[in-house]
């Protein structure tokens, strides 16, 4: 089956949308995601290029404004990637180390990896059965006298609890910093997701709901913590400084002017690339909504989910085997998929490192072997979709 293409004036540059005629896979391939890259973005990136300022110029200081107006902070600092942005966020809040960060096993492995960079250690805390952030209560049980730093994390775009969060940080004196990566957008209780901690951090990567290739931002409304991450990214060097001399440890965690300048163009279409996400998870959603075999995101009433990705998991009377035989057989049919996470701490160099197990977060690792991404982008049509749930149904049917 062949889905028409839907008419836009946009460049089409697809990642991972190739189409193939391999033995078993459908002519028609449904990508997992893809960039939306448009005419205007290609320009704007053409115009730096022409420009001769490459880097540290005049589209990095207008990028970072722009996106503090958008996020309602004082600060933005743009980064090269949603990692550096969590490395300088933690730094700049003083977790050193020895001490713990805590935060969720069911995340993107950089949340957990910062902390080892700065020779701390991530203390996981699992999650909620409904909608798979921390556990707030949990949370709270897990502070003790190592604790330095809360990394709350808003996955796949739903907010935490942040009113919860920030009161137990305040009775206890620690710094939030807010992985609010996947969460560009998103409000709680009429706020941002992201500008309730000392900093929060978001991601720019192709799949995200706006891009810059590769790149991250840290924002702030504490003038130190900005003035931290701006010479940390820039090797260490002080405002007005000489290139050569370097006030501090510092890294090269720079985005040039030509990411800034393919973000700005985004930014200015984020509202709409926001309302197309919503949209097709809403299709989603109401397409699914008779398969008693899969458990669906969970509604949300206080605020705005921003849709960076659409998971499903299978019920608890199937097991990782048959989730992964599901994805094989959307596989196999040319559709993108993936398992949304793989917990943090089963990865192999964590239970090296801190000797975790099977077992030690059963709700997070429950609901992990049975997710899975379905196809899920800024131009997703209801016949790409219908396409999804066809192959869906028939691989759940085959069970």
């Amino acid at each position: 089956m062949r889905c028409a293409r839907r008419a836009t004036d946009s460049a089409d540059y697809s990642e991972g949308g190739r189409q193939t005629q391999e033995a078993g896979v459908s002519e028609e391939r449904v990508p997992l995601s893809r960039p939306d890259i448009s005419a205007a973005d290609v320009a704007a990136v053409v115009r730096v290029l022409k420009s001769q300022r490459l880097s540290l110029g005049p589209k990095l200081a207008e990028f970072e404004r722009a996106f503090a107006r958008y996020a309602g902070t004082k600060h933005a600092v743009a980064v090269s990637s949603g990692t550096a942005a969590l490395h300088l966020a933690v730094r700049a809040a003083g977790l050193g180390r020895g001490g713990e960060m805590i935060t969720s096993p069911f995340t993107f492995v950089a949340t957990a990896n910062c902390a080892l960079f700065e020779g701390a250690r991530p203390a996981f805390v699992d999650i909620d059965e409904q909608t798979w952030n921390m556990d707030v209560e949990k949370m709270e049980g897990a502070i003790t006298e190592r604790t330095r730093l809360l990394m709350p994390v808003h996955i796949f775009g739903r907010p935490m609890p942040m009113d919860r969060v920030m009161d137990a940080a305040r009775r206890r004196g620690l710094p939030v910093v807010e992985d609010a990566c996947e969460a560009l957008g998103a409000t709680y209780k009429g706020r941002k997701a992201g500008t309730f901690g000392l900093a929060s951090t978001f991601a720019f990567y192709p799949n995200k709901q706006m891009t810059t290739g590769e790149g991250g931002m840290v924002v702030t409304d504490d003038d130190r913590t900005a003035v931290l991450c701006r010479s940390m990214r820039n090797q260490g060097r002080d405002p007005g400084a000489g290139w050569l001399a370097h006030g501090r440890l510092g890294y090269n965690y720079r985005m040039s002017d030509i990411n800034c300048a393919l973000g700005l163009s985004q930014l200015g279409r984020l509202e709409g690339f926001l309302a197309a996400r919503e949209r097709a998870a809403r299709r989603y959603l109401k397409k699914l909504a008779d398969v008693e075999e899969l458990v669906l995101p969970a509604p949300y009433g206080e605020g705005r989910i921003s849709w960076f990705v659409f998971v499903v998991r299978l019920a608890d009377r199937f097991a990782q085997r048959e989730r992964d035989a599901v994805m094989a057989y959307l596989s196999s049919r040319g559709i993108g998929t993936n398992n949304y996470f793989s917990p943090v701490h089963l990865q192999k160099f964590y239970r090296a490192m801190f000797g975790y197990k099977p077992g030690d977060f059963p709700v997070t690792e429950r609901i992990a072997a049975r997710t899975l991404a379905l196809p899920f982008h800024n131009r997703l049509t209801a016949r790409d979709q219908d396409v999804v749930v066809e192959a869906l149904k028939a691989a759940i049917a085959r069970l």
